[in-house]
């Protein structure tokens, strides 16, 4: 078990990494019709342009380690949505309703909401080469 608590965060990093590139493609395949997606999603229309928006733009903030917390819960959310809206009425079960993807990524991101960056976060670095201004009293 030391093992695993030893790279816990390591893993947690790369969890986030991978979970917001496949986010990311998934989003951009679809704004830009990409990645062998047939078409690019129409312009503001509801909810799959805005969906793949999420997709690209929650993705690479996931990647990156950027607000990765509010952007996961975002991202988990849109896909509970997708999924309860598209797959559920056709049949309960992912597997009969084509709605697998949509489970992963939505308990992937709630996951990442939780646990938060792991390794390998921009969002440290950030931190590091910027902190917080302290006032003085004079």
């Amino acid at each position: 078990m030391k093992l695993f608590d030893q790279g816990r965060d390591h893993v947690i990093g790369l969890f986030r990494i991978v979970l917001g590139f496949l986010f990311f493609i998934h989003g951009a395949a679809k704004l830009f019709g990409i990645f062998g997606a047939k078409a690019a999603a129409e312009a503001f229309a509801w909810p799959g342009w805005w969906a793949s928006l999420i997709q690209f733009v929650g993705g690479a903030l996931v990647l990156l380690g950027i607000g990765t917390r509010g952007a996961a819960i975002i991202c988990s959310g849109s896909m509970a949505y997708a999924y309860f809206t598209a797959h559920q009425p056709t049949n309960l079960l992912p597997i009969a309703n084509g709605g697998e993807l949509a489970a992963l990524f939505c308990w992937g991101f709630l996951l990442i909401a939780f646990l938060g960056n792991g390794k390998w976060a921009l969002e440290g670095v950030l931190k590091r080469h910027h902190p917080a201004k302290v006032e003085t009293a004079h």
